[in-house]
């Protein structure tokens, strides 16, 4: 955490020298009783440096003073509310004394709702710092997902298949899926079974079950994907035939 706290006595020399290296673009600005009394964004140092302001300019007289913030009496509405603002991309979290004990960065909270973690603001959210915000568009030869879950029982996905493309006819021997059609026609591969979806069909696939969506129209097909089982990795998926040469 020392790599994102500055003294606001300091200049924005050092404050250049920290960002570059914490490489999370904003500082917590302390005051000498190190309370937290601002924080600093890279964009607020080019303002004040296109402003005439020196590299010497203490980081008192730039920082935002009117910061938002948490303590650790603060609810799950609390921070959904100031993160739905576009100009908040982390919360200091402080105990009574404007201390600083955590802090959560927007993409952090995402990934803590993603894994579906129990919500503690105690949590040392650094531990996501090098993980992939997964619920991003993932790009494949037949579509696209995001991820909504990823935990160590259940993982769902928002699924859309482009007209005339197809998944892999294939089965996991780990996991089971649910299928719910949203948007879209198209044929469901089932076992021995052929069938034909629309919005709002159901589909059911156990542990062991080849199965495969096909849009053969000229819409893409969108549906919602859950997975329940004991592992998810792209090694349970065994595949019998594809369009796309991947077997």
């Amino acid at each position: 955490m020392n790599s994102i706290l500055i003294e606001s006595n300091e200049s924005l020399k050092n404050a250049l020298e920290k960002l570059q290296d914490n490489r999370r673009r904003f500082l917590i600005s302390l005051n000498e009783g190190e309370r937290v009394v601002g924080v600093l964004t890279d964009g607020d140092i080019r303002r004040a440096l296109l402003s005439n302001l020196t590299l010497e300019t203490k980081i008192k007289e730039i920082h935002n003073s009117q910061f938002q913030y948490l303590v650790l009496e603060s609810s799950f509405d609390d921070v959904c509310t100031l993160f739905k603002s576009d100009k908040v991309d982390f919360l200091p979290i402080v105990d009574e004394s404007m201390k600083l004990v955590n802090i959560l960065t927007k993409k952090q909270f995402h990934i803590m709702l993603l894994e579906n973690l129990e919500f503690d603001l105690k949590y040392d959210f650094t531990k996501f710092d090098n993980q992939t915000l997964e619920h991003e568009i993932y790009n494949r030869p037949w579509g696209f997902y995001k991820s909504t879950l990823l935990t160590s029982h259940a993982q769902a996905k928002i699924i859309t298949v482009f007209p005339n493309s197809e998944l892999s006819l294939q089965e996991h021997k780990k996991r089971e899926e649910h299928w719910v059609i949203i948007k879209g026609r198209g044929k469901v591969v089932l076992g021995e079974s052929v069938l034909n979806v629309y919005p709002g069909k159901y589909i059911y696939i156990p542990k062991g079950c080849k199965h495969q969506i096909i849009n053969d129209t000229n819409e893409n097909i969108l549906f919602s994907e859950v997975q329940l089982g004991e592992y998810f990795g792209e090694d349970d998926i065994i595949r019998y035939s594809d369009k796309y040469g991947r077997v």
